[in-house]
């Protein structure tokens, strides 16, 4: 059994998180609270999981078969705030059924 997909929909999950927490927290604490450590933290946390969604990205388009627009689409949910979010619900439908949904978007 195959928990590549499992494991990208966590990450993808903790990567939005980390987004929004860095767009909507950390980045106003640097520039009104003058807290710029927030961002150092945050950021950093965040580069990390968006490495980590990426590489878990090509592994579940290589081991699941996926097509090429498949990853363009993870990768524009990546870098739009509440991406991953929106994606989640088309990811599950998809990692249970173990095929791809073509209309997720």
């Amino acid at each position: 059994m195959k928990k590549t997909f499992s494991w990208f929909r966590k990450v993808a999950f903790a990567e939005g998180v980390s987004f929004i927490v860095l767009l909507f927290v950390a980045m106003p604490l640097k520039y009104y609270g003058d807290m710029p450590k927030a961002v150092t933290i945050v950021g950093s946390l965040h580069g990390v999981l968006f490495v980590a969604f990426g590489a878990l990205a090509l592994q579940v388009k290589s081991e699941y078969n996926k097509k090429f627009s498949w990853l363009v689409k993870a990768g524009f949910a990546s870098i739009l705030p509440f991406g991953t979010f929106y994606m989640e619900k088309f990811w599950k439908k998809e990692e249970e059924a173990g095929v791809e949904i073509n209309d997720a978007v």
